[in-house]
């Protein structure tokens, strides 16, 4: 059986989510991060580098949200969830699929990691960790995810679901974290709230979320 190494507070939760809407059997093996927001070591006995998500389906071994996502909808999907290369809904699904860890989330690691660094220094140069790390973060960070901001709002203005059908595809559960994120950080723009409410409205989310346990980005429920 197909078993989801998940970790609290992850990119995993969305692999939950994906399963769910597909209503395919899987386990769930849980980790827990370290009090320093690391992964545990015990995810290196599953993949050598040790972070989540990761799957084990019989012998296969894959990390990656992106290929995880793609893998399961090939392989269990029966053409649901799928959708043509060709056409503007396939060239959408695929974009976003890749974008969300391509270019939006190392945008918003980024960000979290020039907060966190002044917040970890000595206390004695803290102000000035602070100074220079705001400073690079509106110098550098911030006119790119204004860009992604504007771009995905521009984008869900227009469609309720980021590949233009009548449900999540592939690039959904690729974007979604990234979304909420921003929805909760009051970075996301009207359509993009919109969406977020939209998809953690779906039952196969709310399941997701019921077993995944802790994940700080979601609905409390």
């Amino acid at each position: 059986m197909l078993t989801v190494h998940h970790l609290n507070n992850s990119r995993s939760q969305r692999i939950l989510w994906l399963l769910e809407e597909l209503e395919v059997p899987y386990e769930i093996k849980k980790y827990y991060r370290l009090p320093s927001m690391r992964a545990p070591p015990e995810l290196l006995a599953v993949n050598p580098m040790g972070k989540s998500p990761v799957i084990t389906d019989g012998e296969i071994n894959i990390a990656e949200s992106g290929a995880i996502i793609e893998y399961i909808i090939r392989k269990y999907g029966q053409g649901k969830l799928a959708t043509l290369a060709e056409d503007s809904q396939g060239v959408d699904d695929l974009y976003f699929l890749h974008y969300a860890e391509g270019s939006l989330m190392p945008i918003l690691v980024q960000k979290l990691i020039f907060g966190l660094i002044p917040a970890r220094s000595p206390w004695l140069i803290r102000w000035f960790f602070n100074f220079i790390f705001n400073e690079l973060a509106r110098q550098i960070v911030e006119p790119e995810l204004k860009k992604s901001v504007d771009m995905v709002e521009s984008h869900l203005a227009k469609k309720d679901w980021l590949a233009g059908g009548s449900g999540p595809t592939a690039a959904d559960f690729s974007m979604s974290m990234c979304l909420e994120i921003l929805e909760q950080e009051k970075i996301a723009h009207p359509a993009t709230v919109a969406y977020v409410k939209r998809l953690q409205a779906r039952p196969a989310y709310r399941r997701a979320l019921l077993k995944g346990g802790e994940y700080s980005y979601g609905p409390k429920l």
